[in-house]
């Protein structure tokens, strides 16, 4: 199997939800399921140091989400709704009939559409560095608008310093430029149309009707979806766990204890 990154095609391939989709599907058959959700502008191939530890107990699905990687990027702007079926599609397509799921950022948007949409499927859930409502409507207009007419070059060094912390990044900088060329190559009609779904998700009304078990994983330094966001989120899905990282937007880079809560988590 490939590694999801810029320029490998060799990944499978399904048709899901009227488009095609690459994914990445690891570990021992029989072993309960656990989806990993790429964060706006990345891949899959942002889930690479988690792969490993989670294999050791769980069948990994990892996905290029609609628009990214090698994923399709099909026309109009998208919409949460679009993308959370697209997962219950995948798996289904898949033979996959339960799962729990794992998103950061924008895939922790699909993970709360999952959550209250997703029925036995689903059985538990890992919101990781977002929001029941990330941004504002002017900003992320703004932001399509910019994208549409410079592309993703010009915003790249910008979101590398909100993704991760500067010790990481001086510490790091071939795991750091390999997630900016995920952000580079990019298509900007899909990180676009990806832009729109962010922007019209808001699930603050509805946090009360979780019913699934669910962590929440902040980072302390995250300037995008900041800890008392991440805070809020918790508090508003009953019986919620926190857990909160050494780290910025990216809170699976950069501090160690990442896998091991993760993991601990999904075995409880």
């Amino acid at each position: 199997m490939g590694t999801g990154l810029p320029g490998q095609v060799n990944l499978p391939e399904a048709f899901a939800n009227g488009h095609r989709v690459h994914y990445e599907l690891q570990g021992a058959v029989g072993a309960p399921v656990v989806v990993l959700s790429n964060s706006l502008g990345t891949t899959l191939a942002m889930w690479d140091q988690q792969v490993p530890s989670l294999t050791r107990q769980f069948r990994v699905l990892r996905y290029d989400t609609r628009g990214h990687g090698s994923s399709e990027v099909t026309r109009g702007d998208y919409q949460i709704e679009e993308l959370g079926s697209d997962v219950l599609d995948l798996t289904a397509v898949l033979g996959i009939d339960e799962f729990s799921f794992c998103g950061l950022s924008m895939g922790g948007l699909i993970g709360q559409w999952l959550a209250l949409h997703g029925g036995k499927r689903l059985h538990r859930v890992v919101l990781c560095n977002t929001a029941a409502k990330i941004g504002d409507e002017n900003g992320w207009s703004a932001r399509i608008a910019r994208v549409r007419r410079d592309g993703l070059a010009d915003i790249a060094q910008e979101a590398i310093a909100r993704w991760f912390t500067s010790p990481f990044a001086i510490a790091e900088p071939a795991r750091v430029e390999v997630i900016k060329r995920l952000l580079i190559t990019c298509d900007p009609a899909g990180y676009a149309a990806n832009c729109a779904a962010v922007r019209d998700a808001d699930f603050r009304s509805r946090l009360g009707e979780i019913n699934k078990p669910a962590l929440v994983i902040a980072g302390a330094s995250d300037p995008v979806t900041t800890l008392a966001e991440c805070q809020a989120l918790a508090a508003g899905i009953r019986g919620a766990k926190l857990a909160v990282m050494n780290a910025a937007h990216l809170s699976n880079f950069g501090d160690e204890r990442f896998n091991s809560v993760l993991t601990n988590f999904l075995v409880t």
